[in-house]
């Protein structure tokens, strides 16, 4: 497994990666089996970054698309943004998997990424941090998340993510208009992240 926190820097990456890497590949023994893929099916990953679905699926047909150029992703890969539209046919794919990704999306073009993403996939796997969550997930600090953007500016400094990223963490209900029921990844009784899983339409 790749190291969930690699860009991070400072000693609440260093402790927090292992911790974050084990949780990463709990969550998916758990919830990615409901996508109920046949043999052969195909994957877009949506975000996938250096690795993405690759590190946990290695024998799925994925396709990733990044905003940026990934010359080392192992495997077919398109540049694209989905807010302006991905070069795919309706329903190319089985499954779009979109990790992490949409609370980086600005919450104004949501509904046009979410569009995109159900137009290619007669499937998806959508996972995000979730609002209610006491640590941002980025920079790893208490509530940071939760203050008005002049206070995080200043805030995010001290943490773990390094250059300051306008991340707006979604709430369940923001998540459910976009792509349907969601299901909890919880940490004892708190709400880590949400997921909405669509298997594909037969």
């Amino acid at each position: 497994m790749p190291d969930v926190y690699a860009t991070a820097h400072g000693p609440l990456a260093r402790l927090a990666s292992p911790l974050a890497t084990r949780a990463r590949a709990r969550r998916h023994a758990h919830f990615f089996a409901l996508a109920r893929l046949a043999p052969g099916a195909r994957v877009l990953d949506l975000g996938c970054g250096r690795l993405g679905l690759r590190a946990l699926e290695p024998d799925l047909d994925i396709t990733g698309v990044d905003l940026q150029e990934r010359p080392d992703y192992p495997g077919p890969f398109v540049r694209a943004d989905a807010t302006a539209g991905l070069p795919f046919a309706d329903g190319e794919f089985d499954l779009v998997y979109c990790s992490s990704v949409i609370e980086h999306v600005a919450p104004a073009q949501r509904a046009a990424f979410a569009a995109e993403l159900r137009r290619v996939g007669r499937g998806w796997f959508v996972q995000t941090p979730a609002f209610s969550f006491p640590i941002e997930p980025h920079a790893l600090l208490p509530f940071a998340h939760w203050l008005p953007i002049p206070l995080r500016k200043t805030y995010w400094r001290l943490g773990a993510a390094g250059e300051w990223e306008q991340i707006s963490l979604l709430r369940r209900s923001e998540l459910e208009r976009l792509f349907g029921p969601a299901l909890a990844e919880r940490v004892g009784p708190l709400v880590k992240s949400w997921l909405c899983v669509h298997p594909p339409a037969r």
